[in-house]
């Protein structure tokens, strides 16, 4: 069965989500434990069933309009079926909370490909 049209014309069910997830630590946050985040994240891909890929880096831009995000992971889903069974999952949730207590704030953006 086929879901209904999103908004940019693609089909739900079939569309590659882009999940963006943009990291502010605090200034408390360790090395190390900045560290641990950059080696976990990626890790989501062998736990995770229907990630596709994940990448990400830290802000090198010369605008300096990051207002204090350093970090960003990009998670590229095989659909929204995917995404759904990510953010609950036991894995992801784990990381959660793991990350939560470093963070001074988090933005996400999703969006179909």
């Amino acid at each position: 069965m086929i879901s209904p049209e999103v908004p940019n014309g693609q089909n739900k069910q079939i569309s590659k989500i882009r999940h963006i997830v943009c990291l502010k630590f605090k200034e408390t946050a360790k090395a190390e434990q900045i560290e641990e985040i950059e080696r976990k994240f990626p890790e989501l891909k062998t736990t995770i069933p229907g990630i596709v890929s994940i990448e990400w880096g830290t802000n090198n831009s010369p605008e300096g309009l990051n207002k204090g995000f350093t970090h960003c992971f990009v998670v590229t889903f095989e659909n929204d079926q995917a995404r759904c069974a990510y953010l609950p999952h036991s894995n992801h949730q784990v990381f959660v909370n793991i990350l939560k207590p470093l963070l001074d704030d988090v933005f996400v953006i999703d969006y179909n490909l």
